[in-house]
């Protein structure tokens, strides 16, 4: 039987899949602290809600989570994300490794390590693939995603 810790993490990656942000941010203990290269330091409310909001947007969001492992402090995956990025249109193929430490039963941290110039490219087209390394163009992507979070946080109800 697998550590309790290890179920979390795939119940929390079964909920993505599901889309069922609900489910999904009941993993989190309530200071959760996220970090990825798009959203590099959420705490709290906002990395629920940027989980909410890629659940609710994400419409055609595929996952396989692989390579489950935990014990009672640490634990790590390998997670495929399959969709199609909004803003152009364009298929994406994310391939993240996550980190997670745990408390109470839950995701105390939670860090997701990918190529933000591969995905750049991927997401982007030509652009991405041609500037996605350059400092300057990531940051835009960083500021878009900030800003893209906080117009879903201030959404009324």
């Amino acid at each position: 039987m697998s550590h309790p810790n290890a179920r979390l993490v795939e119940r929390f990656y079964q909920a993505l899949d599901a889309h069922d942000a609900d489910r999904l941010v009941a993993c989190y203990a309530p200071d959760v602290a996220f970090s990825d290269p798009v959203f590099p330091d959420l705490r709290g409310d906002q990395a629920r809600a940027m989980w909410r909001m890629l659940c609710e947007r994400g419409r055609d969001l595929r996952v396989v989570v692989s390579g489950i492992e935990a014990d009672d402090a640490r634990g790590r995956a390998h997670w495929d994300a399959s969709y199609t990025f909004s803003a152009t249109g364009r298929p994406v193929l994310n391939r993240i490794d996550a980190r997670f430490t745990f408390r109470d039963g839950l995701i105390a941290t939670h860090a997701d390590r990918f190529d933000l110039w591969r995905w750049a490219g991927m997401a982007l087209g030509a652009r991405g693939r041609v500037l996605g390394w350059a400092p300057p163009v990531q940051a835009a992507i960083r500021r878009q995603a900030a800003a893209s979070l906080r117009a879903f946080m201030a959404r009324p109800g």
